[in-house]
């Protein structure tokens, strides 16, 4: 952990708390640097700090008792942890795992002080609150993702948002399973049919994308 930082910049709304409780967080707060492939978090750990990512990418998964993985979501600069939030409110222990994707910097503030915070500071329940409940809505869109959407309609889309504008994906096909919550064998099977039709190659640990607007029909209109 590095000594004290002027972090605040990366998180406009922590700049309108008041001057005490500014102070607080400043004195109080640590910053953490961790390598890509660091374990932040893990099933059966109880938190013991608000994490407020500075740099970097978390990939926060659970995995199931018959090891299926699902990706849940991903924290990015300028944001927290929903699941971290969540444990720390209800003094519960982590249910699944955050794994750092790429190097990670992130703000420490103790487990004491945001108590504290969350009791006293209502513009610190508020900033806390409303980084939640967006991450909660944006959580059950993946629920029914997973529960009522097809598996081809959201391969489609995972990989157009893989891509990006390189129309190439570096990611095995269990890979790609784990971010959709599905079966390896049920993604290697739909990527066949995708290539079958002309719409992607398929290459050891990477998928080029050969049609892009027929894989984005099918990923916006089903």
């Amino acid at each position: 952990m590095s000594p004290k930082q002027d972090w605040t910049h990366a998180f406009p709304p922590l700049r309108q708390l008041p001057d005490e409780v500014f102070a607080q967080l400043r004195d109080a707060s640590l910053i953490v640097e961790l390598p890509e492939g660091s374990r932040i978090f893990g099933p059966g750990q109880a938190p013991e700090s608000f994490l407020l990512l500075l740099e970097g990418t978390i990939r926060v998964q659970q995995t199931s008792e018959s090891g299926r993985e699902i990706v849940l979501y991903r924290v990015q600069a300028g944001e927290s942890c929903a699941l971290t939030t969540a444990c720390l409110m209800g003094y519960e222990e982590y249910q699944a795992e955050g794994v750092a994707e790429t190097r990670i910097r992130a703000v420490a503030i103790p487990r004491a002080l945001f108590d504290r915070l969350i009791a006293s500071s209502r513009e610190f329940r508020q900033f806390v609150f409303t980084a939640f409940s967006r991450r909660v809505t944006n959580l059950f869109r993946v629920i029914e993702e997973v529960a009522f959407e097809r598996i081809d309609v959201r391969l489609a889309q995972k990989l157009l948002a893989l891509a990006g504008t390189k129309l190439q994906v570096v990611a095995t096909h269990q890979d790609l399973a784990n971010e959709l919550g599905s079966a390896r064998e049920v993604i290697s099977r739909q990527l066949n049919e995708f290539a079958r039709r002309g719409w992607l190659r398929i290459a050891r640990g990477t998928v080029e994308i050969t049609d892009g607007p027929a894989l984005s029909r099918l990923a916006h209109h089903g």
